[in-house]
């Protein structure tokens, strides 16, 4: 018997941009690992456009660096699959679009292993008014179900930094 409840019934994008619009905050995503998805799944949601601001797909590493800010010296030391990088491109795509809050995803999703790096090591980061956290995650599947996952893993921990900073009174 299959069980189903409001929550379930809702998408996760849509869940996130309520969340979001019941705020009054907006939302912006810098991508390379993800290619646009993240972005693709939060405007395929009616009335995104109230909070999403939009979204850069930064899949060189000089689009990284001229447009969203990431360090060459992150590029040259750590490399584009790394915490340092995405917490960079959510840091510049906040900067950049004046939202509220930014998501970003870096990684590998296949076929072949980058900077040395296997395969499904995703980095997502998130960026709030007080910083927020860069995930490492260890994915497995196609280079699909690792897309799908990273979007996933980067919504939750969206609404995980607005739930927590909501708990934490300004000090």
């Amino acid at each position: 018997m299959a069980r189903s409840s409001r929550r379930e019934s809702t998408s996760t994008p849509a869940q996130v941009l309520d969340l979001l619009r019941a705020r009054s905050a907006t939302l912006a995503t810098a991508e390379s690992l993800t290619g646009g998805r993240l972005a693709s799944s939060l405007t395929s949601v009616p009335g995104a456009s109230a909070v999403f601001v939009g979204g850069v797909v930064a899949y060189a590493s000089e689009v990284k660096v001229a447009v969203l800010g990431v360090p060459d010296e992150v590029v040259s030391t750590v490399g584009v699959v790394s915490a340092e990088c995405a917490a960079a491109m959510a840091r510049g795509a906040r900067s950049l679009t004046g939202a509220t809050y930014a998501l970003a995803t870096t990684g590998v999703a296949g076929p072949g292993e980058q900077e040395g790096k296997p395969v499904g090591t995703v980095f997502v980061a998130v960026d709030g008014p007080r910083g927020g956290p860069t995930l490492a995650l260890e994915l497995s599947g196609s280079r699909e179900q690792i897309v799908e996952r990273t979007c996933e893993e980067a919504l939750r921990a969206l609404v995980s930094l607005i739930h927590d900073t909501e708990e934490t009174p300004l000090g």
